[in-house]
């Protein structure tokens, strides 16, 4: 036991031996004063008892103290009998109604060091290794839920592993229930016992339920900040890494969810214990190729290297992807002309991915590995496929979450090869894997939005992962079907606009359709990732103006800022731009821009915005000089 926990111990033993001293000496051999003593008789020995236990201190603490007031004020009813002479001890009786009340709190310590004691070290014969309840402890009457707590910490602590399993259930059930348990589980230190569980558990059920409650403990930052100081992140890497693939699904699942519930300081503590690398693997499992091996291929390829792989991408197409489920999709609504486009942008990634590998020494690509694949690489493959898909989704949701704002590590997804998982799994999958590759995505690029060096090494233009994006979201775009996927789709595009050139036409069309969606938010959408086309900020914001023309944006934008309510102000903002830019578009006097911006200049509540401040005055001044005002 700790020092510590001794000095706890030691006053309350102190106060309990004077207490059945002083109420044995008591005069006129008082019945009250005899049941006193033998309360406190009992009371030294469970704490003696006790001092010879290993506590659970955080109960233990509280008990103690109570146990000790409760001490206190016997001895100074007792002291009170003691000091009074003769003559006033034959007239001045002590209530009953005290000793009756101070008793009954001697009792509820006794019950309180009893179970103590029943919590910290069960007996080994007990057929319940322990049991997860203790019965109630009279010192948490207050808040009953307190002393279920206490029993399940408890039991983490010292019961077997399937009470510790259940324990660990029934801790992320009354955490999922109820924000309050859950700082409360936290407050009474039940962290270190779950992630003992999670780290060094021998049945994957009892990993699992210890994976749960910790995911379902971080409901805040605060309490995430509190998980990831006790060491989450280190269990988390190490399940990762070398533990069965249930468990690291439930792992995954338990990132996503302390990185959605705290600040950007978690993001960074996973990064740097190697568990954005170890999901990337899990993700890129059965996905592509040599999914162990995605570390990037050196930039100091040959040119050799870089027709070879065209070359294997042409001619040996069966060889670089596994097995029938990454057979060439076809796509009869596009023509035989685009039916491979996709696959072969996969093959050709996969390929030169190949050639960078073999140009290194086999050493420093083995040092680049998540894991080693001979260990767990054929257990792997025999897994249930329904636990593969599950860990897959939750690798793509944990992902999702620890892209948003951080860019270097959406730059060591994009060095990765995640962006080709992502597109093949926008591609291939269904489901929540598929809506998490999305907003993983989408998240990508609004970083890469703001961030010029992530733009031009993770969607270069003649990059094939970032081909392989760009095709996937086109094709859901173009469908216009209000999906899950509709919007991180529009979104990703309007982010990477700076990236396109202008010969790249593909994409201005299908966005411009949406203007004309029924759904409010596609639209808003749409509008805004026009707008970052055709904004000044936009290298290419003239031809990307004429392209919104020319697909016939100007008619769907008078209607939107006229009656587009919700959408009326960005709608505005996008005519702005592309009055500015293209001012003497013959589509614009068609449409009747002029007067559009006219009427929305009247309007205080679309000027009182301070980029149609900025915008409207010189987007009108500019048609009126190009164009004769139509009244």
């Amino acid at each position: 036991m700790a020092e510590g926990m001794k000095q706890m111990l030691a006053k309350p033993i102190q106060l309990a031996d004077q207490l059945s001293k002083w109420a044995g000496d008591a005069p006129a051999n008082k019945q009250d004063f005899l049941e006193l003593k033998g309360r406190a008789d009992k009371l030294a020995a469970l704490l003696r008892q006790a001092a010879r236990t290993e506590l659970y201190e955080r109960p233990a603490r509280r008990i103690m103290d109570d146990t000790e007031q409760v001490l206190s004020k016997a001895l100074a009813l007792v002291a009170k009998s003691r000091k009074q002479g003769l003559v006033h001890r034959l007239f001045a009786i002590t209530p009953s109604a005290a000793f009756s009340k101070i008793a009954t709190q001697i009792d509820n310590s006794i019950s309180d060091v009893s179970w103590l004691i029943r919590v910290s070290a069960p007996p080994a014969d007990d057929d319940d290794g322990g049991g997860m309840f203790y019965g109630l402890c009279p010192i948490a009457q207050n808040e009953p839920i307190l002393t279920l707590i206490w029993s399940n910490i408890a039991t983490l602590h010292t019961g077997h592993m399937d009470a510790r399993s259940e324990a660990a259930a029934s801790l992320a059930s009354l955490a999922r229930d109820n924000h309050h348990f859950a700082k409360r589980i936290i407050e009474e230190e039940g962290i270190p016992p779950l992630l003992r569980l999670l780290k060094e558990g021998k049945t994957e059920e009892g990993q699992e339920n210890a994976a749960c409650a910790l995911g379902l403990l971080g409901r805040d930052p605060e309490s995430v900040d509190r998980l990831v100081a006790a060491g989450a992140s280190l269990a988390f890497a190490k399940v990762l890494k070398d533990g069965p693939m249930k468990v690291q699904a439930v792992v995954a699942w338990a990132v996503a969810e302390l990185t959605a519930n705290s600040d950007s300081k978690c993001q960074d503590v996973f990064a740097q214990n190697n568990i954005v690398r170890l999901l990337v693997g899990h993700l890129a499992f059965e996905t592509v190729e040599e999914h162990s091996k995605y570390s990037v291929p050196s930039k100091t390829l040959s040119i050799h290297s870089f027709v070879l792989a065209n070359k294997l991408a042409a001619t040996s197409p069966s060889t670089l992807v596994d097995g029938p489920e990454m057979a060439p999709l076809r796509h009869p609504e596009r023509g035989q002309s685009k039916t491979n486009q996709f696959h072969t942008v996969v093959q050709s990634t996969v390929a030169s991915a190949k050639i960078g590998k073999d140009a290194h020494s086999q050493s420093s690509s083995n040092a680049s590995l998540p894991w080693k694949p001979q260990q767990h690489s054929r257990a792997r493959e025999m897994e249930d496929p329904s636990t593969k898909a599950y860990l897959k989704t939750m690798a793509a949701k944990a992902l999702w979450q620890l892209t948003k704002g951080n860019a270097d590590i959406c730059k060591s997804i994009t060095e990765s090869r995640a962006l080709l998982c992502f597109a093949v799994l926008l591609e291939k999958s269904t489901g929540d894997v598929r809506y998490y590759s999305a907003m993983a995505l989408m998240e990508i690029a609004r970083v890469a939005e703001h961030n010029a060096d992530l733009r031009r090494s993770a969607f270069k233009p003649n990059s094939p992962a970032s081909k392989a994006v760009i095709e996937q979201f086109l094709q859901i775009v173009d469908k216009g079907e209000f999906t899950d996927l509709l919007i991180p789709s529009v979104t990703a595009l309007g982010c990477l606009s700076r990236t396109f050139r202008a010969t790249e036409t593909r994409i201005i069309g299908p966005l411009v359709r949406l203007l004309d969606d029924k759904a409010t938010v596609v639209m808003r959408e749409a509008v805004v990732a026009l707008t970052k086309f055709a904004c000044t900020g936009n290298y290419l914001h003239v031809s990307h103006s004429q392209a919104i023309i020319d697909s016939g944006g100007a008619r769907h934008l008078v209607q939107l800022v006229y009656l587009g309510e919700q959408v009326q102000l960005e709608a505005l903002i996008l005519l702005c731009y592309i009055a500015k830019h293209v001012p003497d578009s013959q589509e614009l006097a068609d449409a009747e821009v002029l007067n559009t911006l006219s009427w929305a200049y009247k309007q205080s509540h679309l000027v009182q915005d301070e980029r149609v401040d900025e915008l409207l005055p010189e987007a009108k001044s500019r048609l009126e000089l190009y164009q004769a005002r139509k009244l």
